[in-house]
């Protein structure tokens, strides 16, 4: 294949590559008085390279004709629908960030270059058919996101959570790093075709370390445990808009990224990593699940429901089937929707002088004050706990139905009930914003951003999404059928 048929193929990477670049020009040059602006024109870059992905999803491409830059590169259906997961939700968090920035007297140019150049760096992650683009992708979006949580230059939590979060990013990169050299040794190639036909009959001890090291490196990016434990911390320290952000676009990267990882290079070797998933989903359903319980911070009690749902999404996985890779798509795309309006709401509490509020205890008796608020942040968490009939039930049912019907009827059985764990937290904050006396203090008011995000975010999980279950069915069965082409 040409470059120049490569680089049509990476028109979205380029649109989003330069874009990147002249608006870092643009920071430079006019200061944080541009901020806003720089901010929209990123929104329009995100549009562009969203326009330029649909065709890829809608024609189902696939196989050796989306494959760019001598097989390192696919710009196929799986990719296309993570990347537009992505870029909505990179959208989303670049309209609530500047009133949040704004109140506190920190809206900085650099933010929406730092999300921009993150987002191109997921993309290459969702698009990665070698181990070297794969390294890349992930480095340029992890470099992006150490800096973002550290936003608030002048701010302790701010400024711990960016170090935490490079401290233990740059251990779980290393990590990464030697499993890919040790997969590298024994296949002889960093090509997922090469590694997959390498490792087509018995692997050897060394590469099976290589493929867990790989995994436990990917599982940091996921929040998967036992490598969660930075994720409370960060999400609570880093700037709200930012904890947004890190909670959906990242999260459909590094779950894509190890799809790709798992059902290709290692797709012949389901017996070798199915049991560590198998493990992973079941602990991070019950982790996320009891260490939500006892939170006071929203942001560190959302932390572990991302924990939570992450178990759920590898449920899917573990099926290692079409049907276990589409129901993983689905409830993705249904999580982003949640999550990005349970932050949203999160960021409309406020006082009346606008100063953000955290504490659980400060929603006792919402209902009262802010009925709409109230109303859509209960539908929020109905659907997280997985509450018919709101949407966030058919993510849950489809990866479990994924589950029987690839014969793993005791991991769906345990995660139904696990589930019931998760319930208690989401339906604790019911209860406090409906049942309990007002406290009184969220009263401040939001810009029309947050509250459209949270309308669209709300309408979305109502038992109004069950309508697009048949063409957001379609789409995912389509983008999973281009993991297992061959």
């Amino acid at each position: 294949m040409s470059w120049m048929a490569s680089l049509r193929l990476t028109v979205a990477e380029d649109v989003l590559s330069v874009a990147g670049f002249l608006l870092l020009l643009w920071a430079g040059w006019a200061g944080d008085r541009a901020a806003k602006a720089i901010g929209w024109a990123a929104m329009l870059a995100l549009v562009g390279a969203a326009v330029v992905t649909l065709p890829a999803l809608m024609n189902g491409a696939m196989g050796p004709g989306a494959s760019a830059f001598y097989g390192q590169y696919a710009d196929d259906a799986f990719a296309a629908f993570a990347k537009l997961l992505i870029y909505a939700s990179a959208i989303g968090c670049l309209l609530i960030a500047p009133a949040f920035f704004a109140k506190l007297g920190q809206h900085r140019a650099e933010y929406p270059v730092l999300l921009l150049l993150a987002v191109l760096g997921m993309g290459l992650m969702v698009s990665a058919t070698n181990l070297i683009t794969l390294y890349i992708g992930l480095e340029l979006n992890s470099l992006a996101a150490y800096v973002m949580a550290a936003m608030l230059r002048g701010n302790e939590r701010s400024a711990e959570a960016g170090l935490k979060y490079f401290v233990l990013g740059a251990l779980a990169s290393g990590i990464l790093l030697f499993g890919m050299s040790l997969t590298y040794g024994f296949a002889g190639t960093t090509s997922f075709a090469g590694i997959h036909a390498a490792f087509h009959g018995p692997m050897q001890l060394g590469a099976t370390f290589g493929m867990v090291f790989v995994l436990v490196g990917l599982g940091f990016k996921m929040s998967a445990v036992p490598m969660h434990m930075w994720t409370p911390d960060v999400y609570e320290g880093a700037p709200t808009p930012v904890t947004t952000f890190f909670s959906t676009a990242p999260k459909v990267a590094a779950m894509a990224l190890t799809m790709r990882v798992l059902l290709g290079p290692f797709g012949a070797q389901v017996h070798s990593w199915q049991p560590i998933i198998i493990t992973a989903a079941l602990a991070s359903i019950v982790v996320g699940a009891l260490g939500a319980i006892g939170q006071r911070n929203i942001k560190r009690l959302l932390a572990y429901s991302s924990i939570n749902n992450v178990g759920f999404i590898l449920i899917g996985l573990a099926a290692a089937t079409p049907a276990g890779a589409a129901a993983m798509l689905v409830y993705l795309a249904i999580y982003v929707a949640m999550s990005l309006g349970a932050f949203v709401a999160v960021l409309m509490l406020k006082d009346v002088d606008g100063n953000q509020l955290e504490d659980i205890g400060d929603l006792a008796g919402l209902s009262g004050q802010r009925k709409v608020l109230s109303a859509c942040l209960a539908m929020l968490m109905f659907s997280l706990a997985g509450i018919p009939p709101l949407f966030g039930f058919w993510g849950k049912f489809v990866v479990f139905q994924a589950a029987v019907a690839a014969g793993l009827v005791p991991l769906a059985a345990i995660g139904i009930a696990a589930s019931v764990i998760g319930a208690f937290y989401y339906l604790k904050i019911v209860k406090l914003m409906y049942f309990d006396e007002p406290a009184g203090r969220a009263l401040g008011k939001s810009g029309w951003e947050h509250q459209a995000v949270l309308a669209i975010c709300a309408a979305f999980v109502s038992p109004i999404g069950y309508l697009l279950t048949k063409w957001l069915g379609g789409l995912a069965a389509v983008a999973a059928s281009a993991l297992f082409h061959t």
